[in-house]
């Protein structure tokens, strides 16, 4: 295999394991740093004795995740305030044509669901993407972590159970998420609290994440009346040259908010039974700067 054609090779490949990379580490340098090592180990190993590339490249990927993820964690990283994903721009176009694969590739990719698999250990959290999101085998899997397979299928059960038991219910489909994005956004900007009450849920909740860059909650606000007030409080304080984008980000519509045509903060909220359940706000800087060129 010449070096043009490992090349060519590695690019078809890339978006999944970027795809698995984010899933795996929740930001998109992590991501990108991870893939950048899975090519360099490419590049280095002897493609002759590669029968599977993509098998092999997904196989590199997700133990270097694992890995990385394990040194997080052996760091004992703290965080300021509520822990968010970094908003990443998803765009399946035709490469899903497929509604029901779309949902679940959008569901996978969710904050709300990225949220939950940060709960998970490493292998866990390995486990569950490939299974649940990209649909590989056990036995591949297995081969992939180089686990048994009745083993794989032990932290599979305990992995989908922890996401059942923690993911929020909330409605996927987009058009309606889009329109109580919209009447939500116009209520906020008005000062119009009743307006604004009338598209939250009884018990929502909203999830800033700063990183202690910004200014944000450092708790999860609950019920309608605080959310309500509080985003009421941001209004009145405004924001200076302000501009809003919608966009599609983890699956579903989100209005990117600028100040001075710069990222100021990623809106999105998970909608059910008509009413918004969970608001997500990511002001830290570090995780806008990908959106900087967004349309």
């Amino acid at each position: 295999m010449t070096t043009d054609t490992a090349t060519d090779v590695f690019e078809e490949h890339r978006p999944v394991l970027l795809g698995v990379a984010y899933r795996m580490m929740g930001r998109l340098a992590d991501a990108e740093d991870v893939v950048q090592e899975t090519w360099l180990r490419w590049s280095r190993a002897d493609r002759t004795a590669v029968r599977e590339p993509r098998a092999y490249l997904v196989r590199v990927t997700t133990r270097l995740a694992v890995d990385r993820l394990r040194q997080v964690k052996a760091r004992g990283e703290t965080y300021v305030g509520p822990w968010l994903p970094e908003p990443c721009v998803t765009d399946f176009g035709d490469a899903v044509p497929d509604t029901a694969e779309r949902a679940v590739l959008a569901d996978s990719v969710s904050l709300a669901v990225l949220v939950v698999l940060e709960s998970l250990s490493p292998l866990e959290r390995a486990v569950f993407v490939l299974r649940e999101a990209f649909g590989y085998p056990y036995a591949e899997i297995a081969a992939m972590l180089e686990r048994g397979e009745a083993a794989v299928r032990q932290l599979a059960g305990r992995a989908r159970k922890h996401v059942e038991e923690r993911r929020p219910r909330y409605d996927v489909d987009p058009a309606q998420r889009r329109d109580l994005t919209e009447r939500f956004l116009a209520a906020a900007v008005e000062g119009d609290l009743a307006g604004l009450l009338a598209t939250l849920a009884p018990d929502v909740r909203l999830v800033g994440d700063s990183g202690g860059r910004s200014k944000a909650p450092l708790r999860v606000l609950e019920s309608s009346e605080k959310v309500g007030r509080f985003l009421l409080g941001v209004a009145r304080q405004g924001i200076p040259d302000v501009t809003f984008h919608f966009l599609e980000l983890n699956g579903g519509p989100a209005v990117l908010v600028r100040s001075g045509g710069k990222p100021d903060s990623v809106v999105q909220v998970d909608v059910a039974d008509g009413r918004i359940q969970a608001v997500y706000i990511v002001r830290n800087p570090d995780k806008l700067t990908a959106l900087a060129d967004a349309p």
